[in-house]
């Protein structure tokens, strides 16, 4: 009777043992999920809401209108335009970049003395300011006094205004973008690079694998399935973000060939004041990013080697 007694104190001690780690828990857990619920999931909650309204901003009135923003935004040509503007841009920006930083991390990661020096020229773009240098940008590429223009003058390939012809602008929209995110991937290579074990490259030479691309095709590219993955998958959500350059350089023009999603919705929301078609359309821009991020996951994921 006694050993039962004492086996019931201990059953009980233990499990007020564990109430009182699990109180500590949430109470360390809460002020967290508080702030993410008030700093990330209410503003979205917000914008899901105002997309079901007609309301204006500024107004004092306003009154549901359900899925009328959304029906309207299918058949808007604006929008659709700026849509498919917008993976045209993502379909070039993601692979150049990628494949460019893999391509730097590689070069860098050979170097010895001078390592230093190329991973911090390579890494500026990222540091700069994109409005900034998306006024040089303009410049150089300016058909009339940009250095560029001059150059390919001289070489007597003649005059390109490349943010002046409709062919051309989305393409020199992109270079910009992947100017600017090679030296953020070359940096998420080369901690990848300087992970893989030594020892896999001297198994790879006994095997057979003497050449540069064998080593690369049979150690490097593997091993790097999980950075890869990584990279592809901010490289898509960064390029969707495309703006600043937008705003600044060409404003949609010309003919409206490098209106892309965001700089649609900024001209909806704030100098329209629609702010109900502009919440639709963030609705669409979330929706559409985070379906192609889960499917780019799923579909590298199914393919890289942890």
């Amino acid at each position: 009777m006694t050993v039962a007694l004492k086996i019931g104190r201990v059953s009980a001690s233990r499990n007020a043992q564990l109430r009182a780690e699990a109180a500590a828990g949430y109470a360390f857990v809460t002020p967290a999920l508080i702030l993410i619920m008030v700093l990330l999931i209410a503003p979205i909650v917000v914008v899901l809401l105002l997309s079901l309204t007609d309301y204006q901003l500024g107004a004092l009135e306003w009154s549901w209108v359900g899925l009328a923003n959304y029906s309207d935004m299918l058949g808007d040509r604006i929008f659709l335009r700026s849509l498919g503007n917008t993976f045209i841009y993502v379909a070039i920006v993601v692979p150049g970049s990628v494949v460019l930083g893999l391509l730097v991390a590689i070069l860098v990661q050979e170097r010895t003395k001078s390592k230093a020096i190329y991973q911090t020229i390579f890494f500026l773009p990222v540091t700069t300011t994109l409005i900034a240098m998306s006024v040089v940008w303009h410049f150089l590429l300016n058909p009339s006094l940009g250095p560029i223009t001059s150059l390919t003058r001289a070489l007597g390939l003649g005059e390109f205004d490349v943010f002046g012809d409709p062919d051309l602008v989305l393409v020199g929209l992109a270079v910009i973008g992947i100017w600017q995110l090679v030296g953020f991937n070359m940096i998420l290579f080369l901690a990848g690079l300087t992970a893989i074990p030594r020892d896999l490259y001297d198994a790879a030479d006994i095997d057979g694998a003497d050449g540069a691309w064998d080593r690369f095709a049979r150690v490097t590219w593997p091993m790097l399935g999980p950075t890869t993955l990584f990279v592809v998958v901010t490289t898509t959500i960064t390029a969707f973000r495309v703006f600043d350059t937008v705003a600044v350089i060409t404003r949609g023009n010309p003919q409206g060939r490098s209106d892309v999603l965001l700089y649609t919705l900024y001209k909806v929301g704030f100098q329209d004041f629609n702010m109900g078609p502009a919440s639709a359309m963030t609705i669409a821009f979330l929706v559409f990013v985070l379906v192609i991020a889960l499917a780019q996951a799923f579909l590298i994921d199914r393919r890289t080697h942890y």
